[in-house]
């Protein structure tokens, strides 16, 4: 933790500081009721002692998720800085051994939820990098931080409780429950929430392993994005030409063709899709960048995460992979 604050700016070192001193006197100031509360809560929805004593008993704080929290980077990427740092030719070409690696197994899962199979892998390659990054924090004690410390409370009091569902259940043991400093989880990054909402047991074992399993990790991203409204083989959307002069303000979802009317236009060929499909604008670096019109399917990526850069990186090695 020392070392950790050495390397933050002064500022931020100063503040750091001050959150470590109060969630090291956080027992006196609360902690051991917050605590005691969520476990009354958690045995009136069912969760037993014995995940809870696994879970909670001893359970301290994390000073390092409220630092992350606090002090997340103050520059932020353009789209072109953000698409080449996290879409490089070096992912791409690992994408394409991962997909013919495990084409079986993924047509096999795609054909089931009726999703196309190149975006489970280009889910699995920006979340993860194939799953290799999916964070050493302890979940609990991280979802746990987060609802104490008051900024984002009944978020992550909420994600707490799906936490512990998930422990009791026994899909994964207490000490191998490892994620992101915000609580997200395994090779698929979900929000305990989003786990207990589409997570799969894909080879039946009882167990909903996002964590080492690739077939339940294949089948959670499939069945996520297949009940977020994708369309298999359905295009994503295509690059487009603006008019100059044109009002960017009209940016809502309009059918395919009053955007084309109003004078934008495919570059290169058009996406095969009918007149009346739901198209939106979408400028990912804001006026004089590229500009894009995006169907439902880019809108079920952005159900997963609401970026438009997540879903453009994402894209950019689906359609590599289509290739």
């Amino acid at each position: 933790m020392l070392s950790d604050l050495l390397r933050l700016p002064a500022v931020a070192l100063a503040c750091s500081v001050l959150f470590l001193f109060a969630l090291t006197s956080a027992r006196a100031s609360g902690w051991e009721e917050f605590l005691a509360d969520v476990r009354a809560e958690a045995t009136a929805l069912g969760i037993s002692q014995q995940t809870l004593d696994a879970a909670l008993s001893e359970l301290e704080p994390d000073a390092r998720v409220i630092e992350l929290d606090r002090y997340q980077p103050e520059g932020l990427l353009t789209f072109d800085e953000y698409m080449e740092s996290r879409v490089p030719e070096s992912l791409i070409a690992r994408a394409q051994e991962k997909y013919v690696e495990h084409r079986p197994l993924l047509e096999a899962i795609a054909s089931h939820y009726e999703f196309d199979a190149e975006y489970i892998v280009a889910v699995w390659a920006v979340e993860t990098r194939f799953g290799s990054y999916t964070g050493g924090f302890d979940v609990i004690a991280a979802v746990a931080t987060l609802a104490f410390d008051g900024r984002r409370s009944a978020f992550f009091r909420h994600e707490l409780f799906h936490a512990l569902k998930i422990l009791d259940e026994g899909h994964i043991a207490r000490a191998d429950m490892t994620g992101s400093w915000a609580g997200a989880m395994g090779q698929s990054q979900f929000m305990p929430s989003s786990f207990n909402l589409f997570a799969v047991d894909w080879d039946l074992d009882r167990r909903r392993d996002i964590w080492q399993n690739r077939g339940d990790v294949f089948a959670s991203i499939a069945n996520y994005l297949a009940r977020s409204g994708w369309q298999r083989g359905m295009p994503w959307g295509g690059v487009v030409i603006v008019p100059e002069g044109y009002d960017l303000s009209r940016d809502g979802v309009e059918p395919l063709e009053t955007w084309l009317s109003r004078g934008v236009t495919w570059q290169g060929e058009a996406p095969v899709i009918p007149p009346d499909a739901a198209a939106s604008l979408v400028l990912p670096a804001g006026a004089g960048g590229p500009a894009f019109l995006v169907f439902d399917n880019y809108r079920a990526i952005l159900k997963w995460n609401r970026s438009d850069y997540f879903a453009m990186s994402v894209i950019a090695i689906a359609d590599a992979l289509s290739r």
